[in-house]
């Protein structure tokens, strides 16, 4: 009998074979992000600790007047400056991605390029 799996659980079971290479510590944190239909959300976690040191997201205060539309490419972009402004001004330079299971595409490669071009280094 086939059983059906639906998109979340299948993301789920890939973000969870990610990481279990993919960690963070104090010298380079893990940037992992979620994004949802409406939203985007990035954070720097050091895992050893397990403690996030950095967050962005459309519904920042910063970013919820600029972005009419939080669940676009350009969103995304502007989430990806934010987290790398507040990582670098927190004194992190070098990071390791996380993309949370979902395809490197999109709005996750323009998170990540964003994070890159503002200073960033994974």
């Amino acid at each position: 009998m086939i059983t059906k799996v639906d998109r979340n659980e299948a993301r789920k079971r890939r973000h969870l074979r990610v990481r279990k290479r993919v960690s963070g510590n104090a010298d380079r944190p893990r940037l992992n992000v979620y994004r949802s239909n409406k939203h985007i959300y990035a954070q720097v976690i050091d895992d050893v600790s397990g403690t996030t040191l950095v967050s962005a997201s459309t519904l920042d205060k910063e970013l919820r007047d600029a972005v009419s539309n939080g669940g676009n490419v350009e969103a995304a972009r502007k989430v990806g400056e934010l987290v790398a402004k507040r990582a670098l001004e927190k004194g992190l330079k070098s990071v390791v991605f996380d993309r949370g299971g979902y395809l490197y595409h999109g709005r996750v490669q323009a998170l990540a390029d964003a994070a890159r071009e503002a200073g960033l280094e994974f």
